[in-house]
């Protein structure tokens, strides 16, 4: 199984600094868009579990957070209708300069510290779980640089990158991905013809999760695998900053737990064979706010963690949030039942 030991990552090697004052300007349009159509937005019941109780968490963006009362799962109720998301995400100013900027500037950076690793860590699963050679699918393939190292790695015979928005489904194209620009729910390949689905911080930002797990089960051949990756709800920064984490986006409808991302799976037809946190930032995040002043150590311990002994503790801080399943950021592997 991969370490928990991985390179370490700063916030600012992939979210550099001097370029996310215009990255928050245009966030801040694309916000006020979304602004214009809260008349339109509907109540859903809890995207896990199905559940319609649920209490009132906190409110960011002008949105309401709400918690499951039966699995605990945060979701942004109301939430803007399906047409709403795809219109919010195709005129996105925010999106652009991602593709545009800041994926180009962090891209070095983000290759070798996630992306390699993540084609690694999916191999990996994959050789455990017999996901062997085939077809790999990806949900939401981005700037294409986990597509291109996956490739490389010459495991899988044939990758499908699936990316909707337009500027990042081009540059896809120019890397030499195979590219269906379209929703999941959308695509059209035959049933049982994929091996394995991934998809990595996506899942997140459905309107309704169920639907692309359903899709996926059609997809995939009998036994095939779904490993997806999303931020969790009972993570140390989202648990501890709430509102104030950087996780918590006015594209984040659903905060998953390991225990209710796996209910989820088992109502759309999956058996959840593993879940790993292998995040590398929460400890820094959560110390990055400190110092901002954004928000307050809640005791001595942390502050001599977060602060005080950083360079001598933080690391082994973090490598103990994803090896006890702490961290905010969640993978699940799945098998079609």
């Amino acid at each position: 199984m991969t370490s928990t030991t991985t390179t370490r990552l700063s916030e600012n090697e992939i979210r550099p600094q001097e370029l996310m004052s215009e990255q928050q300007r245009r966030f801040a349009n694309d916000i006020a868009r979304l602004h214009e159509h809260l008349g339109r937005f509907v109540k859903v019941a809890c995207p896990a579990c199905g559940g319609k109780d649920s209490h009132f968490e906190w409110e960011k963006y002008k949105l309401s957070y709400v918690s499951c009362a039966n699995c605990r799962t945060i979701y942004i109720n109301p939430r803007p209708p399906p047409d709403v998301l795809e219109h919010y995400y195709k005129s996105s100013e925010n999106y652009a300069y991602w593709n545009d900027v800041i994926f180009p500037a962090s891209e070095d950076v983000r290759r070798e510290k996630l992306f390699k690793p993540r084609a690694e860590r999916l191999i990996d699963i994959c050789r455990r779980h017999g996901g062997e050679g085939g077809t790999l699918l990806e949900v939401g393939a981005g700037f294409g640089t986990f597509g291109q190292e996956v490739t490389k790695r010459g495991f899988f015979k044939r990758f499908i990158a699936v990316e909707p928005t337009p500027d990042l489904a081009s540059t896809c194209r120019k890397r030499g991905l195979e590219v269906l620009e379209s929703p999941i729910e959308k695509v059209t390949l035959p049933d049982a013809s994929v091996d394995v689905i991934a998809s990595f911080e996506v899942v997140e930002h459905l309107f309704d999760p169920s639907a692309i797990l359903q899709k996926a089960a059609r997809l995939l051949k009998p036994s095939g695998l779904m490993v997806v990756s999303v931020p969790s709800c009972s993570g140390f920064d989202v648990q501890l900053l709430r509102e104030k984490s950087s996780s918590v986006d006015v594209e984040h409808l659903n905060y998953f737990s390991p225990e209710s991302l796996g209910q989820l799976f088992k109502r759309s037809g999956f058996d959840t064979i593993e879940v790993q946190t292998p995040g590398k930032l929460d400890a820094e995040l959560v110390r990055n706010k400190i110092l901002a002043g954004e928000y307050v150590a809640p005791d001595p311990f942390l502050k001599t963690v977060l602060i005080d002994r950083w360079d001598e503790l933080g690391g082994a801080f973090q490598d103990f949030l994803a090896a006890n399943r702490l961290s905010s950021h969640l993978w699940l592997v799945a098998r079609k039942q």
